[in-house]
């Protein structure tokens, strides 16, 4: 059963598969930054540390700061992550991330590299650094705009650490998939993008088949222990329909119960830091319980 008065839906006791809550509210398009912020800071208050990787980091839009995901999570407090890398080619964004690390208080003294580099170019010398080590949980956020990020790119990531994988946060335009693709003056950058000459079977699924194409993928030949897809939606034509789904790939037990929370209560006031670390304690009881 679930603890009760607790805002996380915690696992029955018994060795059982993750069961998450039916997904009732909405994250829209402009609101993905509050999701990796909010999920990231639910984490962050359990690891107490941590390195935090963004592969297309500039701002998505030039009148929402609130929706820039490398200012929101620079912000978060408690300041407890030490380390960031953000990459941008962009001339424009590039100059923004520098007004906003140029900005950043003096203290606490954190470790932020601001690469004008392809991100699949640059990977491998953001991997090499000492900041990304075994012991220093990681975070990679890869929130590319349709096929930026070459697989071998999100190979490198989950091949990075030889215990606990890098953990990251993968979006794709499951929703706008064809028109994305027919829009490529390049088909070879599908090669490049899904790893495989047979990314074409990918147009014949809907979004939520293509992004299990995805978890699956990303379980079984990169061997993370939990993959899961978060919807995200547009606004446009005032309905709302399923433009991404955010993958979250992960070896941490606890955490897409942590992304589930965190999708819930994104655009939500935070609770107090001691009823959440509370919360998360039971959590992890409960989940070593499962485990036994």
């Amino acid at each position: 059963m679930a603890v009760q008065g607790f805002l996380f839906e915690l696992p029955p006791p018994g060795k059982k598969p993750l069961r998450l809550p039916a997904i009732k509210n909405r994250i829209w398009t402009e609101q993905k930054a509050k999701l990796i912020s909010r999920y990231l800071h639910f984490f962050v208050l359990i690891t107490k540390h941590g390195t935090y990787i963004d592969g297309f980091s500039g701002p998505q839009y030039e009148d929402k700061q609130d929706a820039w995901t490398a200012k929101l999570v620079l912000e978060n407090e408690p300041r407890w992550l030490k380390s960031f890398f953000f990459c941008e080619i962009a001339k424009t964004k590039l100059s923004a991330i520098r007004e906003l690390v140029e900005a950043q208080p003096k203290k606490p003294k954190r470790h932020i590299e601001v690469l004008d580099i392809d991100f699949n170019k640059s990977i491998e010398a953001i991997l090499s650094s000492p900041k990304i080590s075994e012991r220093v949980a990681t975070f990679c956020l890869l929130d590319q705009h349709t096929f930026e990020c070459d697989w071998k790119t999100v190979v490198a990531l989950a091949k990075a650490k030889s215990s606990e994988k890098i953990e990251l946060m993968y979006f794709v335009p499951t929703g706008w998939f064809e028109r994305a693709v027919s829009g490529l003056k390049n088909k070879s950058r599908m090669r490049h993008w899904w790893g495989r000459d047979d990314w074409a079977q990918l147009t014949k699924m809907n979004k939520d088949e293509r992004a299990l194409a995805f978890c699956d993928r990303f379980k079984k030949e990169l061997g993370y222990k939990y993959a899961t897809h978060w919807p995200i939606f547009s606004r446009e034509g005032g309905a709302g329909r399923i433009m991404y789904h955010l993958i979250h790939a992960t070896d941490h037990r606890e955490a897409p119960y942590l992304m589930g929370r965190a999708y819930r209560t994104a655009t939500k006031a935070l609770p107090p830091q001691k009823q959440l670390e509370m919360e998360f304690q039971e959590l992890k009881k409960a989940l070593k319980a499962d485990s036994s």
